[in-house]
């Protein structure tokens, strides 16, 4: 009776698990000939052991009675047709040899063991012979389906392509529920990052009858509508007003139609980040204990706007009291506390204090004192001694250590620049004592180089404190600096004059004939070989070659550059024809440029000496003298401080020029000698002149929010460009009089340079046409003003954009007496700039012109001005 109730309870178990179909299962039966499993085998959940036998008949297995057998051979696999068969027994973990339990946890964990690499949607156990002790097994899977190709229903084209550069799927690739709610999680990140919170989305799976066992993917999103913020409410402030609060936050700003600057998306990671901000925004001004009570976010009446309120608790405002240093040997307190620069009764502001401890970025802190002396395991701990009241009183702990020095310095990521190119930009030497300050500006002179990308250079120094020494290395990452030069300008009556060329701006001489190098061209040695045409047709073409060695003999950064230019200026007509009008010059130009250490080592002394050969053909018409010939040698003396920023879009420093130019004073030499007789042709075949020009350019960070290092996003800060300029061009002999050549031409497009007729230096200002605002003979003197406010769209070191407004102010006079700097003519407009590193920048400017000339009363209030490549000349 008891042995009939045992069995009806295991049928009784058995039919729950047969009304409850299972996808993974082990089937044990069989007789010891069988070579297939039995037809009404027993089951296991892959999550219980817990076995059943449901052939009663069977004598062999007993699954009511567990026993043990040894695995006679591998077991054998079936199903896994991309999965490595190897693999798969790993994971099974059932070896030939090994004893197991039937039934028992060996096979269980097995199935468990399978069904969790996700890759399967059927997984079974067979027993498929039973040989005394020894029994044999055959893993059946059945995989999961793989992507044939997928397509998204609902968006743009533009939003399935970043979509799909986000989530990298390729054909092939198992569908696996993971699979499926990466893809959900990716989406519905990169939508709520642009503002849409309400994203909708569902993934439709359908068999793909090309392929077997594959799918597509139909992704179906609706992003909804992108969700702003109307209106951002304060509560609880007394000290600080609404609108100082909203200014806190940086990236989370209400919906107004100045706001062209800012989005009013509501991204949750910058809203929490705000947040934080705001209680900064406390902290700097003494209210260490503020916090952010509570802040909701609820539906606005305006559709798809919402209301953030925030409620602050401010608590007490601090005061700094005593401040004592404690641990300073090398270094009197009095000067520390100088640099500190906080004194008793000041506001307490823990971010200023850190700041002037560690952290100023212009190095003016108490660990840059110390780090510029080669104590690099400096350490400053502020600690709180007594707190009374409001006031706060403390002790400055110093760790100054010995001093490091500089032990091996290495430089990875040049695949193609050699070292000895960037070894001999580095200011941190080995042997030498660490100084921070010689480590960023090796940072500043490897990026003012071109080879590498500046936002990717990193430092990475490794102190040694058991013999007190550092090792640095700097990584880099090399860009593209060589480019199929483009640089001209539409605007005024020249039309378009552009520039086809090629500038290798790390070339290498000294590998020329090892036919190796040849990649497409030998390079890594920093030296700049450019080839040049400019044309706009028959009118006008010029061709330029120059190189340039920026360490001549290899010991010293000094630079020589050599150019040889030839340019023709015409009536249009061909050389064939009777009729044709034409100067040309030919010309060659030696530069020699030495870097200064004094007053600073930002200054460089530049001298060149230039010869050009002018020849007039029946230029009558439109020059001071018909037929004849010219000679210019002159002495060129330039000073130069560029601090600016190497990126593009530059953000900080400045770039002054001064530079004077000198013919010698041949009339001086022929006393007596009455030149009021001669004619033009006579008296200017040796030109002589004197030429002063003065540049300053300055770029100043409106804004000053932080980079987002750990999301690797740059900051878009506004930044205010400015920039004067001013030229003087004088004569030796008032009979002889300004020199007819290398004159200024004020007005037109971005075509800034030299090299037009009259070897011509043309000067832009944008919203007036080409040369409009000097005489046609050209000035002798020149003023010209620039302020641009920009702003980046993109500072991918690929494709840099920025947009910018500017308002440029200028004037040209005839003689130097007339020369009056404050009487200008004026310009504004928008502008936007591309930099593509295989074309460099391009711009693309709308000029309005404020002020009428009376030379030119036809001229267009405004026009569209196209420009390719920086500034060419100086002013």
């Amino acid at each position: 009776m008891q042995n009939r109730i045992i069995k009806i309870f295991l049928s009784l178990i058995f039919g729950l698990f047969c009304l409850n179909p299972l996808s993974a299962q082990i089937k044990i039966g069989g007789n010891d000939s069988a070579t297939a499993p039995v037809s009404a085998p027993a089951l296991v959940n892959k999550n219980d052991s817990t076995l059943s036998k449901t052939n009663p008949d069977s004598n062999k297995l007993n699954l009511a009675a567990p026993k043990e057998y040894e695995i006679a051979e591998q077991p054998k696999v079936i199903g896994a047709q991309h999965m490595d068969i190897s693999v798969l027994l790993l994971i099974a973990g059932l070896n030939k040899g090994e004893k197991i339990q039937v039934p028992g946890s060996k096979i269980t964990d097995a199935i468990k063991n399978i069904w969790k690499q996700g890759l399967f949607e059927d997984v079974q156990i067979y027993e498929t012979k039973i040989e005394g002790k020894k029994i044999y097994l055959t893993i059946s899977v059945v995989e999961k389906p793989r992507l044939s190709k997928y397509t998204f229903v609902g968006l743009t084209k533009g939003e399935t392509n970043k979509l799909k550069d986000e989530l990298k799927l390729v054909r092939g690739k198992v569908v696996t529920d993971y699979l499926l709610a990466d893809i959900k999680q990716t989406i519905i990140a990169h939508f709520i990052e642009g503002g849409y919170s309400n994203v909708k989305l569902s993934i439709t799976e359908k068999p793909d009858t090309t392929f077997a066992n594959s799918v597509i993917l139909y992704i179906n999103v609706d992003r909804g509508a992108r969700i702003k913020i109307e209106n951002i409410t304060f509560y609880g402030n007394k000290f600080l007003t609404e609108g100082q609060l909203r200014r806190a936050m940086k990236d989370t700003k209400r919906k107004r139609w100045y706001g062209i600057f800012h989005s009013s998306k509501l991204i949750p990671d910058d809203y929490a980040s705000d947040k934080q901000k705001v209680v900064d925004k406390y902290n700097s001004i003494g209210y260490r204990d503020a916090k952010i009570v509570k802040d909701t976010v609820y539906k606005s009446d305006v559709p798809n706007r919402v209301n953030i309120d925030i409620t602050v608790d401010e608590g007490n405002r601090y005061y700094f009291g005593n401040i004592t240093w404690l641990g300073n040997s090398k270094y009197p307190s009095k000067l520390l506390s100088n640099i500190l620069g906080i004194h008793k009764g000041d506001v307490y502001n823990a971010s200023l204090m850190n700041e002037r401890l560690t952290m100023n970025p212009s190095g003016s802190d108490v660990s840059s004192l110390y780090m510029d002396n080669g104590y690099l395991f400096f350490q400053v701990t502020p600690v709180e001694i007594n707190v009374h009241n409001d006031t706060i009183d403390l002790e400055m702990r110093i760790y100054e250590g010995t001093q490091a020095t500089i032990n091996n310095v290495t430089v990875t990521g040049n695949d193609k620049t050699s070292d000895k190119v960037i070894m001999r930009q580095l200011r941190t030497l080995p042997g030498e004592l660490f100084r921070r300050s010689d480590v960023i500006r090796t940072q500043r002179e490897l990026g003012q180089l071109g080879y590498f990308d500046p936002e990717k250079m990193t430092v990475n120094p490794v102190p040694n404190p058991t013999d007190g020494t550092v090792d640095i290395n700097f990584g880099v990452q090399e860009k593209s600096s060589d480019q199929i030069q483009l640089s001209g300008g539409w605007g005024g009556g020249l039309g378009f004059v552009g520039t086809a060329g090629i500038k290798l701006a790390n070339f290498s001489v000294a590998n020329i004939f090892n036919k190796d190098a040849w990649r497409p061209i030998p390079t890594g040695d920093g030296e700049q070989l450019s080839l040049s045409f400019q044309s706009n047709g028959l009118p006008y073409q010029s061709a330029n070659l120059t190189f340039v060695e920026p360490w001549v003999g290899g010991h010293k950064p000094n630079s020589l550059s050599t150019t040889f230019f030839t340019t023709t200026e015409s009536n249009g007509e061909p050389a064939s024809s009777g009729d044709r009008e034409s100067v040309n010059i030919k010309g060659i130009s030696v530069g020699y440029g030495i870097p200064l250490k004094f007053p600073d080592d930002y200054f460089t002394l530049f001298q060149y000496i230039n010869y050009e050969y002018y020849t007039v053909d029946n230029y009558g018409s439109a020059f001071i003298f018909a037929n004849g010939y010219a000679n210019s040698l002159s002495y060129k003396l330039q000073l130069t401080r560029n601090s600016a920023d190497p990126n593009i879009y530059q953000t900080y420093g400045s770039n002054i020029k001064l530079s004077g130019e000198w013919t010698p004073p041949y009339s001086a030499f022929e006393g007596g000698h009455d030149f009021a007789d001669e004619t033009p042709d006579q008296k200017y075949k040796l030109l002589e002149f004197q030429k002063y020009k003065f540049t300053a350019a300055w770029y100043t960070n409106i804004t000053n929010w932080a980079n987002k290092e750990s999301e690797g996003k740059l900051a878009h800060n506004v930044v205010l460009y400015t920039y004067a300029g001013f030229g003087l061009m004088g004569d030796y002999n008032s009979e002889i009089g300004a020199c007819p050549f290398n004159r200024f031409y004020l007005g037109g497009s971005g075509l800034t340079g030299y090299s037009l007729i009259n070897g011509e230096e043309i000067v832009a200002l944008r919203g007036y046409d080409q040369g409009s605002l000097s005489a046609t003979t050209g000035a002798v003197s020149v003023a010209k003003y620039t302020v641009e406010l920009r702003y980046p769209i993109s500072l991918n070191a690929s494709a840099t954009v920025y947009i910018l407004a500017f308002c440029d102010a200028g004037n040209s006079w005839s003689t130097l007496s007339q020369f009056n700097p404050f009487s200008l003519y004026r310009a504004a407009g928008p502008g936007v700039r591309i930099f593509l590193p295989m074309f460099g920048l391009l711009g693309f400017d709308y000029g309005w012109r404020f002020d009428n000339v009376p030379s030119n009363p036809t001229m267009e209030r405004s026009q569209f001005i196209f420009t390719i490549g920086q500034n060419l000349g100086e002013l």
